[in-house]
């Protein structure tokens, strides 16, 4: 196959979704798999709503999922000579009419056409005039009214939609503007794109480009349309990579997981992107809707948190722990801390919050906790085991050697000291390891605790 170049084509109203990240990997991995290009497009007509905030917010997106693209982006709003001069071209060789209903006409032909149980389109009344160039108008595309417009989909198979049903779609505004429908075919043609992989919401549109590509006289690229994603959350912002970002997921587990919205490779479930780029081919995509599903997005960010080393753990939570106001004693100290809480937590922030005992010397601990393991003959206990504590070394080995031989005087199981212990330090019966947490905090710090705990009243 000759190597592929594709696009992906915001349009930069808000913020880059799941939806649209999931059809920007699907084409930078199918580019980068088979050595081709990755082209983006800016699709900013739509001047009202388009900000400059909303593409500074897309490109950061896309360059925190891991996304490169090949060149400069391409901005629809420095091309409009280019839009106007060819639907001049298609209005001079009579492949395209100006059209001088207004919009209250145009309404009122719709409703008259639903009213009567037919499909609100437009009725060609202009097809046969010839509208003044000095009047108001806008330039429609002279559909054939014979035939059929069929394409193969790479996904969906055959394609075949009777022209007749086809509209004769406005390919410039009355305000001057081109539609959506004129300048991506514009624009995919000069950017030289050969495959358009997008969501299938778009599948309507598709033969509406195939009929203005013939008119052009330009060849016509493959077609891919993706399924969409079921079940996003219609909170405003919930669904966008800066809000998953914010929460604490990490870009390589949500780059895994929407990848799996639609795609999958036999029983695996954690892919690195290395491996996707191998391994992705975009005929392998299931034709079924993708199914929103956060627990299992939860599940895998967990996954990805324990295969990053340690320092690179710690380089992403330094920051949130200083929000909090926390301040490690050092570098090597704050490693170690990340390290016992690195198996247990699914997101950045859940791994912060697991931390805090470690920042805060006063610990709540819940009433229901304190009266299961922190009654009268628990603290007279752990005043016991404070002692014992107070001429060992605190690391994980030599902890675990007066432990042991705290037990065997007392004649105690290990979960019997274990829990209050624990409960004492950390304010939680769970946690990490009791001697992996009793080393980073350090000797005065347990002791200390474990006082407050056999005093409390």
């Amino acid at each position: 196959m000759k190597e592929p170049i594709v696009r992906f084509a915001p349009s930069p109203t808000g913020y880059l979704h799941l939806g649209g990240a999931r059809t920007a990997l699907y084409n930078w991995l199918f580019a980068r798999g088979q050595k081709g290009t990755f082209l983006l497009r800016i699709e900013d007509t739509d001047v009202k709503r388009s900000t400059e905030a909303s593409v500074r917010a897309i490109l950061d997106g896309l360059t925190w999922l891991g996304m490169d693209w090949d060149g400069e982006p391409v901005f629809q709003s420095s091309r409009l000579e280019r839009y106007r001069e060819l639907a001049g071209a298609l209005l001079a060789e009579g492949k395209a009419y100006r059209c001088g209903c207004t919009a209250e006409e145009l309404e009122r032909k719709r409703e008259e056409a639903k009213a009567h149980g037919l499909e609100p389109k437009y009725d060609r009344t202009c097809r046969e005039k010839a509208v003044p160039a000095d009047r108001p108008h806008a330039v429609r595309f002279r559909m054939p009214l014979d035939g059929a417009t069929t394409f193969d989909d790479q996904l969906r198979g055959r394609v075949t939609v009777p022209n007749i049903e086809i509209d004769d779609l406005i390919i410039f505004r009355s305000d001057g503007m081109p539609t959506y429908n004129f300048s991506v075919v514009v624009d995919d043609h000069d950017m030289g794109i050969t495959h358009v992989v997008r969501g299938d919401d778009h599948l309507i549109n598709t033969p509406k480009q195939i009929r203005i590509y013939d008119g052009l006289g330009w060849p016509i690229p493959r077609f891919a349309h993706l399924p969409l994603i079921a079940g996003l959350s219609k909170r405003k912002g919930s669904d966008s990579i800066q809000d998953y970002r914010a929460r604490g997921f990490l870009p390589q587990a949500v780059v895994n997981y929407i990848v799996r919205m639609g795609w999958g490779l036999k029983d695996q479930e954690v892919f690195s992107m290395a491996e996707l780029v191998e391994k992705f081919r975009l005929e392998d995509v299931g034709k079924a809707q993708g199914q929103m599903n956060e627990d299992k997005l939860v599940w895998l960010n967990g996954q990805h948190i324990r295969q990053l080393p340690t320092r690179e753990l710690a380089d992403l939570l330094e920051p949130r722990v200083a929000s909090k106001g926390w301040s490690p004693p050092s570098r090597a100290w704050f490693e170690r801390a990340v390290a016992t809480i690195q198996i247990r937590a699914s997101t950045l922030d859940e791994a912060v919050a697991k931390m805090h005992f470690y920042f805060e010397d006063e610990i709540a601990v819940d009433p229901a906790l304190a009266e299961k393991f922190l009654g009268p003959d628990q603290r007279e206990m752990i005043a016991r085991f404070a002692r014992a504590l107070e001429g060992v070394e605190f690391r994980e080995e030599a902890l675990e050697g007066a432990v042991s031989a705290f037990l065997e005087r007392e004649n105690l199981k290990m979960k019997a000291l274990a829990h209050p212990v624990r409960v004492a330090l950390c304010g939680a019966k769970d946690g990490p390891g009791l001697f992996e947490t009793m080393a980073v905090l350090g000797r005065d710090r347990v002791i200390a605790r474990l006082d407050r705990a056999a005093t409390a009243p």
